[in-house]
């Protein structure tokens, strides 16, 4: 049996990850380049992302804490240089771990990190407002070790991502990060290093606006895999665990490659850069052998749920290729923006696939099968009018009538999923939700089975493929099961299938906008 490697799952802190043996994928030649090329950056990267963990090493290197980086890139890096390893004053937020629904919260943190800094420097300005303490502070301590000092961020908009649904909240929030963070741009001769974090980057936020020195690294080529695990990284670092895997789900090591790839890989942040895996939903699937929804069991997007049915999103653009968006609409996060596009990339939920560079704009779509199915489950409850009629059984039953050829199970499905439609209003018309449940309902059919859903201009609305049959559904709204079925014969959109050893089914139905129900069903062999 192989030995079991010490895989660095949810380790935040690199000196614990260094000290007690983990694997680690090396990152370093990042933070020199950051160090040596520029002075204050800001990166943007969806949660669980390894953020965390990059600041903690980017608070070792300016701590000086030589003997941690033994043996990694930035060790060789910094060899001839006669200043590096040199210990300067850290100032390390972290936003993590606090509910900021609860008045003053922000506050509260804030003041946490600055009377334990106080404490430190032996002084107590507890009575002055924040930003001229924290001012004080940075002075005082560029003075006493003659370093310029370092300021660390992480994840500065946790304080405001938290409070959306709470508009007064959220504004009140802006209203302390700028007088409190805005006091930087006042302090650059104290300063060294300035790094902040986040999962989005608030526009209207005034340290953006304030401290308009700081670098969005967020598009940048150089650094577009600062974050993530490529797959040279994996396959050099994590063999064995592939191997392992592998064995475990009687698969060959490619195999298992390919299924990781396709689960968990697809991450781009430049157009040039390589893709990456989501490091989160990697460890955790080479650690426990199974292909599982590790990222999206951390955090369900409630609210981009809702936001999505509530601006009638055509949900079908997360895999037909039509998503589009310029670098600044990616880079940039507005609360009253209508688009949901930008926030679905920053949160991880979508990612670059192509750029026009004619044009000046990047398409978008869903990373990996991670996403797309976890995205559309969280999504189908919003749509359905019943939600016990959303629940994965009923998916589950469907792909085991597909497979057993039951055509009225099947036709038994359907109706349940569809009835579960609610009234509309004019603002949001029916048509939105009924595409949106077919659409919805077959993709997350082809979680367990092979299936097509509206993938090209002449092909059925519908083709699933199992071992011994293949359907080929024709949906029509406020129109006969018989005209579906004339549409799949007159199209042609069993061609492709006449020398298929499997049974052919084609599949009209029919349904009653008026009645929110299948009206109509018919099937021919």
């Amino acid at each position: 049996m192989q030995e079991l490697r010490k895989l660095p799952i949810g380790v935040q802190s690199f000196e614990r990850l260094r000290k007690d043996g983990f694997l680690y994928v090396d990152k370093t030649a990042f933070i020199w380049s950051l160090a040596h090329l520029g002075r204050q950056y800001f990166l943007s990267r969806p949660r669980r992302f390894g953020k965390s963990l990059f600041l903690s090493t980017l608070r070792a290197y300016w701590e000086g804490k030589k003997k941690l980086f033994e043996g990694l890139n930035i060790a060789q890096l910094e060899k001839d240089n006669p200043d590096s390893w040199q210990k300067h004053p850290v100032f390390y937020f972290d936003f993590n771990g606090k509910n900021y629904q609860d008045a003053n919260a922000l506050e509260e943190i804030l003041d946490k990190h600055l009377g334990d800094w106080e404490k430190e420097y032996g002084i107590d300005h507890s009575d002055q407002p924040r930003s001229a303490r924290f001012q004080d502070l940075l002075s005082l301590a560029n003075k006493r070790t003659g370093k310029g000092c370092v300021v660390l961020v992480d994840e500065y908009d946790k304080p405001l991502l938290e409070v959306m649904q709470n508009p007064e909240l959220e504004e009140h929030n802006k209203a302390v990060f700028k007088g409190f963070f805005g006091t930087l741009k006042s302090c650059d001769e104290y300063l060294q290093f300035v790094f902040f974090t986040g999962v989005t980057k608030f526009s209207k936020v005034s340290i953006f606006s304030d401290l308009n020195q700081l670098e969005d690294i967020s598009l940048n080529k150089n650094y577009a895999e600062i974050c993530g695990i490529t797959e040279e990284e994996l396959r050099k670092c994590f063999q064995p665990e592939i191997d392992r895997m592998a064995e475990e789900n009687e698969m060959s090591a490619e195999q298992c490659m390919e299924k990781l790839r396709k689960t968990y890989d697809g991450y781009r942040f430049h157009n040039k850069g390589k893709n990456v895996y989501n490091p989160f939903s990697l460890l955790n699937a080479l650690s426990s052998g199974d292909f599982g929804s590790f990222w999206f069991s951390t955090g369900t997007p409630t609210f981009l749920a809702r936001r999505l049915r509530e601006t009638n999103f055509d949900v079908r653009q997360f895999t037909n290729h039509e998503l589009y968006a310029t670098g600044g609409m990616l880079s940039d996060y507005r609360a009253d923006n209508p688009d949901p596009v930008p926030l679905l990339y920053q949160t991880g939920y979508l990612t670059i696939q192509d750029y026009d560079r004619k044009g000046d704009y990047y398409s978008l779509g869903v990373p990996n099968t991670e996403v797309q199915y976890g995205l559309l489950e969280s999504l189908m409850p919003e749509y359905m009018f019943r939600p016990e009629a959303a629940s994965g059984k009923d998916i589950i039953t469907l792909k085991q009538y597909a497979e057993n050829g039951d055509l009225d199970g099947i036709h038994d499905v359907l109706t349940a999923l569809f009835s579960s439609l609610p009234y509309t209003s004019d603002e949001t018309p029916f048509e939105h939700y009924f595409q949106s449940i077919v659409y919805i309902a077959f993709t997350l059919l082809g979680k367990y089975t092979q299936c097509e859903v509206h993938s090209a201009r002449g092909r059925a609305d519908c083709i699933v493929e199992t071992r011994q049959y293949v359907y080929l559904f024709e949906f029509k709204r406020d129109g006969t099961a018989e005209n579906a079925i004339r549409q799949i014969k007159e199209k042609g959109y069993d061609l492709p299938y006449a020398a298929d050893s499997r049974k052919l089914i084609k599949i009209g139905v029919g349904f009653d906008s008026k009645t929110r129900a299948l009206s109509d069903w018919k099937t021919e062999e």
